[in-house]
């Protein structure tokens, strides 16, 4: 899978990075592991969970995407509005 940094992400000096379990990925800021995106299944569609690394707070909202790529744009729009970014 071929993961693209948003803009608005690498503005600020984020990258994206896969982890060892193949499917989910690190939201980086400053070099350090802030958020994990993973997308999981949802009523016959995907949806994408958003960790925050360090107290395991969930940001995401639920919403169900048609496929794993849509569910990580998705995701990482929510972050991005989480953030106030």
């Amino acid at each position: 899978m071929t993961l693209t940094v948003p803009e608005w992400l690498a503005r600020r000096g984020g990258d994206l990075r896969l982890a060892p379990d193949g499917r989910s990925c690190y939201v980086l800021v400053a070099g350090q592991p802030h958020y994990l995106l993973t997308p999981r299944p949802a009523a016959g569609r995907h949806t994408c969970t958003i960790l925050q690394t360090n107290n395991g707070r969930r940001l995401d909202r639920g919403t169900v995407y048609p496929s794993v790529e849509e569910a990580y744009r998705g995701g990482l729009e929510e972050l991005r509005q989480a953030l106030g970014w």
